[in-house]
């Protein structure tokens, strides 16, 4: 599968609207983890890896940042500004979150428990593995 926006169900009421995901519905995959990001300070840049297994879904709860994903050949730069969709991002894709608005909050939601063994966190190592599949 490839990077995809995916739009979440939207409730409007005038009181305050309701966005949320569950399992294989809009994310596709079982989730096993959930961590968020937030308070990064003006100019920072989150991520700089690729994982071999590791699936995740990045929504920006707050605020707005860029996710730019590399697959070995080209770059795309993603922006997400809205808590009623995310991003999709398959395993064995570069990723770099950038360009933080103020009080931004970005959730994601994985696959995987944490294993650092999972992580690729050179980018020429990266794309020799790429090369490799």
């Amino acid at each position: 599968m490839k990077p995809t926006l995916i739009n979440l169900p939207k409730i409007v009421d005038p009181r305050g609207n309701l966005s949320f995901f569950e399992n294989s519905h809009q994310v596709p995959f079982q989730i096993e983890r959930t961590y968020w990001i937030y308070d990064v300070p003006g100019g920072e840049k989150r991520g700089s890896h690729a994982f071999k297994e590791q699936q995740e879904f990045i929504i920006a709860l707050s605020g707005s940042f860029d996710v730019i994903l590399h697959d070995g050949i080209e770059e795309q730069c993603f922006t997400l500004n809205r808590s009623y969709y995310g991003l999709y991002v398959p395993k064995m894709c570069w990723r770099r979150l950038d360009n933080f608005s103020t009080n931004s909050l970005a959730l994601i939601v994985s696959d995987r428990m944490y294993s650092e063994n999972d992580y690729i966190r050179d980018f020429e190592e990266f794309k020799k593995f790429k090369n490799e599949e």
